[in-house]
């Protein structure tokens, strides 16, 4: 890797935190610049505009999430063990996040809202990616024989969604592990329902 791509790197990495933790319009171009130790030349040398480092900050944020899933769900071939690594993964968000201030997902999807298009389509877009993997996983696992016949993929993709986010939230906002552990412990339990009876 070259020097300018380390800088790059460097900037994507400092600036994903930043945002994150202040969010993308509540962090100024002297907030970056003390961040990343760069001065606004240094800065606008790699991107274009605050609006393309905060949505290359976003895609590195989440990159790192994905990662955690990769790992995850690495060597796990059932259905049910699929599902409750995706639920470690949420918890891991609360305890240890891949970038500082909890999922980037989640505060990039309140903060966009319907002002920021373009970081709502990247939170969406992000998103749609959850919700297809554990549509896949819930899918495979019918046709395997390992989760119910007639479980809606779709239903359990937005009840595991909505309940982790806003226990993350939860544990953010009170700084208290304990409503990620207690939605894990109820969709963990959710979880078991599904299972094919003769597994």
């Amino acid at each position: 890797m070259s020097k300018g791509e380390q800088t790059r790197e460097r900037i994507l990495a400092r600036s994903a935190q930043l945002f994150n933790r202040q969010g993308y319009s509540g962090s100024s171009l002297s907030d970056i610049m003390r961040e990343t130790g760069l001065e606004k030349g240094g800065i606008y040398n790699h991107f274009s505009s605050k609006e393309q480092l905060a949505l290359e900050a976003f895609d590195y944020a989440y990159k790192l999430v994905q990662q955690r899933v990769r790992q995850a769900l690495a060597g796990k071939l059932n259905a049910i063990e699929r599902l409750v690594a995706i639920v470690s993964i949420f918890q891991s968000i609360v305890e240890d996040p891949p970038v500082p201030g909890c999922c980037p997902i989640l505060n990039t999807a309140i903060e966009a809202g319907d002002a920021d298009e373009m970081l709502r389509d990247r939170a969406r877009a992000a998103m749609d990616d959850w919700r297809t993997t554990i549509h896949r996983i819930v899918n495979k696992g019918i046709d395997r024989r390992e989760i119910r016949p007639g479980v809606d993929a779709d239903e359990v993709a937005s009840i595991l969604i909505a309940t982790l986010e806003g226990a993350i939230m939860l544990s953010n906002l009170y700084k208290d592990p304990k409503h990620i552990q207690r939605a894990a412990n109820h969709i963990n339990h959710y979880i078991e329902t599904m299972r094919l009876s003769d597994q």
